[in-house]
């Protein structure tokens, strides 16, 4: 009878000591210590202002501290490696970009890690628009006459990016493929100081996140051309796409998303995908993200990774078609 009463009991509590063991939120108790997430540019960027603005937000939520780690470098491949390298267990999670994860893999030769293979997508929070703006000192008032002075001084005219594999970058190859002109890239190691520089005229033009040049667009320190997408944007509704004066150029929405390491559990991705969200779609953080002209998404993670995806081929195609090399 005691061997029958011990049979009973596995088979009573096996299936409860089994839905303990799969579920990481029931097996522990997460977030249990502070959390830090991962920009992986410097302060001063629109990947800053988001990572700063949820991570306030989710940390009340979750009822833990979430530090922001600014690791900027390699154009957010330094910073990303480190939560590609990191334990699946909720406490490291990236902001990322197109760049990141996908971009990096065509205009890189040293990208450290797989942007598919090696995270765990989270959801995509925001848009973010690129414009190209130059120092008001450039002679050129509109696209038009950009492109003409490019033409009449070639290899010249450079532009700088928020680095080597950026959209930024590739806005910049796309517009010398289609528009026939010849300027020299310059890499720095984020929006911020790339802007920093442009206000300095130390380089005449820069193709940056339109939530970095917004201020200096308004306070007339700097000079917006067109954005590279291929509708204009409501929150600059009178700054032309670049498409309207360059036939056939339009660029893919570029957007910022959160990420975990690979094999993140199903409960902690879907926990931080909800407090995210959340946060994002708060009047008082909305109202900041769009303000600075950075449009809110808020995806299910599996929306997000088919979005990742999705641009990996779109940004294949763009660049087998402008011939571009990996530097």
């Amino acid at each position: 009878m005691a061997l029958l009463g011990i049979l009973l009991s596995a088979l009573v509590f096996a299936p409860l000591i089994a839905l303990v063991q799969s579920s990481p939120a029931l097996a522990q108790a997460w977030p249990a210590k502070p959390i830090r997430l991962v920009v992986p540019y410097p302060p001063g960027g629109s990947t800053d202002l988001l990572g700063r603005a949820v991570a306030a937000k989710i940390g009340e939520a979750l009822g833990q501290q979430v530090i922001v780690d600014n690791r900027g470098g390699a154009n957010g491949t330094l910073g990303s490696d480190i939560v590609a390298r990191s334990a699946p267990d909720g406490y490291t999670f990236v902001l990322g970009t197109g760049a990141t994860h996908g971009l990096t893999l065509f205009l890189s030769k040293t990208t450290p890690y797989d942007p598919v293979k090696d995270f765990t997508p989270v959801t995509a929070a925001a848009e973010v628009p690129i414009v190209l703006v130059v120092h008001p000192s450039m002679p050129a008032a509109n696209m038009k006459e950009f492109v003409e002075y490019a033409q009449r001084n070639p290899g010249k005219l450079s532009f700088g990016s928020s680095g080597t594999g950026s959209p930024h970058h590739l806005s910049g190859e796309l517009l010398k493929h289609l528009a026939g002109i010849d300027m020299v890239h310059v890499p720095y190691k984020g929006a911020g100081p790339a802007v920093q520089d442009l206000l300095g005229a130390q380089v005449p033009a820069v193709f940056t996140t339109l939530s970095t040049a917004l201020p200096h667009i308004k306070s007339g320190k700097l000079r917006a051309l067109g954005m590279v997408e291929g509708k204009r944007q409501p929150s600059a509704p009178d700054i032309p796409t670049i498409g309207e004066s360059v036939p056939g150029y339009a660029m893919p929405r570029s957007w910022l998303g959160f990420f975990g390491p690979a094999a993140l559990p199903d409960g902690i991705t879907r926990r931080m995908n909800a407090e995210i969200v959340k946060a994002v779609q708060s009047p008082d953080v909305r109202g900041k993200l769009e303000s600075a002209g950075m449009p809110v998404v808020g995806t299910s993670a599996e929306e997000f990774a088919r979005m990742v995806t999705d641009d990996i081929e779109t940004f294949r195609k763009i660049v087998a078609a402008a011939g571009i090399k990996a530097e």
